[in-house]
């Protein structure tokens, strides 16, 4: 880790903070998902959730330890301090932050006294020992500790000595950070920017901050809370987060690189920001806000006339920073669109190393700029955009088998459980094949009348399994309602774990998924080293 990043710490809080967002629901495996992304991303610390509170965290960061290989970034468990009358070391929350395995710990505990008094119905004095006690324990346990200090802002206002207080008494037990956090949001920056000054007057403690966007401010506080001494920023990818969300990292950690010239994510940071932030839109099923700083679609978008006139003599002319060290890309077009700098920043991540070979990316650039006007995305289907880059660097397209045809029927009676039956012809390894799958949905049915006509060819196909699946009506003025066009999200995985995405696209829904179902096995036989036919 470079000395920048351990004296100034990124620290992300989507899976915990930004999973509260109403509509927003992760499983384990998308968790882990995001994580990775968040990884490349090269934040410093990313926090999981509440061990103990929630079983699905519980799970996840069980998996973490196995699954999970942060090349950057640090694992946080995020909980509460003991309870009221209790050992830490009897707690039963608390104990679950330790079994976690996470080598940081953050604690959230009310720095505010009426917060103390009416929410924990127990004195100020408890509410210091609490934190106390808690800190000194996961010290001793070998743990890093953060604190997160809810309500402070309103705490320091009600009562400032309270406030103080427990900054100094966090840090004196051991606890590296102490993050102040706008809980309600509502806060200006000049008003926060003088309170986290006030703070470091009368504090020898590190600060954090970690700011709500009620109030439209989360960025801007949290710029206010590092230029007044604060050396520690959390938030969340695209804002995520309850009610209006939380400051979105990304924009704050772009601000201080690109503006500031500060040295904060590792790997190839900024560069990935635009591919990841879209990635973990399609794993949120969240559409990409377009107007998003920096890696929104419409962040360096120019229309025809005067503005583009002078985008063509220089770009800067309109630009307050040069799109491709986000990751993104300048756009003459109001239409959807992957940049050169996207495509090979995503090509080197797949393993190609497209640098030299300026025809072939302005070839599959303009091959993913027209297929996205017609409602694909490739920034969570690495897979179909790695089969397509390899149809343009070799001139040709790979094929381990040709569908002659499929059908699928789906049977519902009354009482009665609803069953779908697809047939499927296809030639593989010089021989057509005929197979029925059943199955309780039409793509079910589809994907096991698939595998079975591959199975005899390709055995090594018995080993894929469909572990997810999503859908999304995309608008690109085609139609509304049950004739709009659909966008399918399908994620496969093999027995080693390794798990890819395929995307497919069309009115017809099981159309769309049957592309997607294609491209999964192509790919996969493709991870397993099966030899294609190349056909022109």
């Amino acid at each position: 880790m470079s000395p920048a990043s351990s004296e100034f710490h990124v620290y992300d809080t989507t899976l915990r903070d930004g999973a509260q967002q109403e509509g927003l629901t992760l499983t384990v495996a998308d968790k882990l998902a995001i994580a990775r992304h968040l990884d490349d991303l090269g934040v410093g610390y990313i926090e999981g959730g509440w061990p103990g509170a929630s079983p699905k965290d519980t799970e996840f960061f069980r998996l973490a330890q196995t699954e999970l290989e942060l090349r950057h970034a640090t694992l946080a468990a995020f909980g509460s301090t003991r309870r009221v009358g209790k050992r830490a070391a009897d707690d039963e929350l608390v104990a679950a932050l330790r079994d976690s395995m996470a080598p940081v710990v953050t604690l959230v505990a009310k720095s505010h006294a009426l917060q103390v008094e009416k929410a924990l119905r127990t004195t100020p004095e408890e509410g210091l020992a609490m934190l106390r006690d808690t800190v000194t324990h996961l010290r001793e346990e070998g743990r890093r500790v953060f604190v997160d200090a809810e309500h402070f802002f309103d705490g320091y206002r009600y009562d400032p000595r309270y406030a103080l207080e427990f900054v100094r008494v966090a840090a004196e037990s051991g606890a590296e950070v102490v993050a102040l956090c706008d809980t309600n949001g509502g806060l200006l920056p000049d008003e926060l920017a003088d309170t986290v000054a006030a703070v470091l007057e009368a504090s020898s403690a590190k600060l954090g901050i970690h700011c709500h966007n009620d109030a439209g401010c989360a960025v801007a506080n949290t710029l206010a809370a590092v230029a007044a001494g604060a050396t520690h920023v959390q938030g969340t990818l695209n804002g995520y987060g309850e009610r209006t969300g939380n400051a979105d990292l990304v924009t704050i950690v772009a601000n201080l690189e690109l503006k500031k010239r500060m040295s904060l994510l590792e790997g190839t940071g900024l560069a990935e920001a635009t591919r990841v932030a879209h990635a973990v839109s399609e794993i949120t099923n969240i559409p990409p806000y377009a107007r998003q700083p920096y890696v929104g679609s419409s962040a360096f978008t120019h229309k025809a006339g005067l503005h583009a006139s002078a985008i063509k003599v220089d770009p800067d002319l309109y630009q307050h920073a040069d799109p491709s060290l986000v990751g993104n890309d300048m756009r003459l077009l109001v239409s959807e669109m992957a940049g050169r700098a996207s495509v090979e920043l995503k090509g080197k991540e797949l393993g190609y190393d497209l640098s030299g070979e300026r025809m072939v990316v302005t070839r599959l650039t303009d091959r993913v700029k027209e297929m996205e006007s017609r409602g694909y995305t490739f920034e969570a289907a690495d897979a179909s955009f790695e089969l397509l880059l390899l149809e343009e660097v070799e001139g040709v397209r790979r094929s381990w088998f040709d569908i002659e045809s499929w059908h699928v029927s789906v049977d519902s009676r009354s009482h009665e459980a609803t069953v779908a039956e697809a047939t499927v012809k296809v030639h593989a390894a010089g021989k057509r094949n005929v197979a029925i799958g059943e199955g309780n949905g039409p793509v079910n049915a589809l994907d096991a009348g698939l595998r079975q006509a591959l199975a005899a060819a390709y055995p090594v196909i018995e080993t894929f399994e469909l572990v997810d699946y999503k859908v999304r009506v995309v608008d690109v003025g085609n139609g509304t309602g049950t004739g709009a066009l659909t966008r399918v999200l399908l994620t496969t995985a093999n027995q080693s774990g390794e798990a890819w995405t395929t995307v497919g696209v069309g009115v017809n829904v099981i159309g769309a998924s049957w592309e997607a179902l294609v491209d999964g096995y192509s790919f996969g036989l493709l991870r397993a080293g099966v030899q294609p036919a190349l056909l022109p």
